[in-house]
């Protein structure tokens, strides 16, 4: 199994100058502790829970990351691609492919804050038509010259991005089943749409919210479609985004009495703390170690651990009880 880390480009209402030094610090530690990767999210506007916060430039941020790094590659966990246009979405890629050594991977999704599609004149039925014709019109113009695309909601003629990628980035794409008491539109199963897109694509990212059960359904949902569709379900990676805080107990209810404040000032309170538990990587740092071998068992294949801030003790904590005990076993 692979670890990355989300990088912390949410800070809450206090985002200030020092924001930058801590997310170059970060990411300093990040591959200096040996992660895989590290992923970013996106959001526009606030929304319920950890939503509720100041979001920072993905792209922008991990070009920030890049210029402190030298081996962990950098992912966009995930870019929301309706909010895009092709064409300038593609010379942003392009750049941060360059000045990143190639390290580059491409994290997307199609979004579902109502009031984000609304604020930019898009409906949200639209995000997954949208999100795939951004696929298809990302593809050409990152890796040929002069190309032109008709799409239904974005056309161009004769355009060229130089200089122009060796290979497309390896694209990953997230999706899955609505989750009880999530905000999404998203159905209670995986539509085929979005299998669709999924099999397109390099690896897929389950979202951090479901339950274990539901990202292991969601695992063998996407095997079953690949088979059916005549690709060999091991040529996809699977992945998983969680977040997690360690404390010093073997106590399991201490441990989630340390852990609550934690969560619910990330997370808010609008789900109950049992719903907290069966999404997030909540209890003792041996059930959190048991969780991640019991998803490295289904399928996953990369795990992403997201902290609850910028507090680089947790990330060294990741390192040297998550990683070190799912690596040797």
């Amino acid at each position: 199994m692979r670890f990355g880390v989300y990088l912390p480009t949410f800070a809450g209402r206090d985002l200030g100058f020092d924001q930058a030094a801590r997310v170059k610090e970060f990411a300093r530690k990040a591959e200096s502790l040996g992660f895989d990767a590290l992923w970013v999210a996106e959001h526009f506007l606030e929304a319920p829970g950890l939503y509720g916060t100041v979001w920072m430039s993905p792209l922008l941020c991990l070009a920030h990351a890049a210029s402190v790094t030298t081996r962990i590659r950098l992912a966009t966990g995930l870019l929301i691609l309706p909010y895009y246009h092709p064409v300038t979405l593609a010379r942003e890629i392009q750049t941060l492919w360059h000045l990143s050594g190639g390290r580059f991977v491409l994290g997307v999704g199609p979004g579902w804050d109502q009031h984000e599609f609304e604020t930019l004149a898009m409906r949200l039925g639209q995000r997954g038509r949208r999100t795939d014709e951004m696929i298809a019109a990302l593809r050409i113009l990152l890796t040929r010259r002069d190309v032109s695309f008709a799409g239904h909601y974005y056309r161009f003629e004769h355009v060229s991005i130089e200089p122009s990628l060796p290979r497309f980035p390896e694209l990953w794409v997230g999706g899955g089943s609505k989750i009880e008491t999530g905000l999404s539109p998203d159905k209670p199963y995986i539509v085929p749409a979005v299998l669709a897109r999924i099999a397109s694509a390099d690896g897929w990212l389950a979202r951090a919210a479901g339950s274990q059960q539901m990202v292991k359904q969601d695992v063998q949902a996407i095997r079953a479609y690949l088979k059916q569709s005549g690709r060999d379900p091991n040529s996809l990676r699977y992945g998983h985004l969680n977040f997690a805080h360690l404390v010093d107990t073997t106590d399991r209810e201490e441990a989630l009495r340390l852990q609550r404040p934690v969560f619910e000032r990330v997370m808010g309170t609008h789900r109950t703390f049992e719903n907290l538990q069966q999404s997030y990587f909540l209890g003792t740092t041996r059930e959190i170690i048991e969780r991640v071998r019991d998803l490295e068992a289904a399928g996953v294949q990369d795990m992403v651990l997201a902290t609850c801030d910028d507090d680089l003790t947790q990330l060294e904590r990741f390192a040297s009880e998550i990683v070190a005990a799912v690596s040797s076993s």
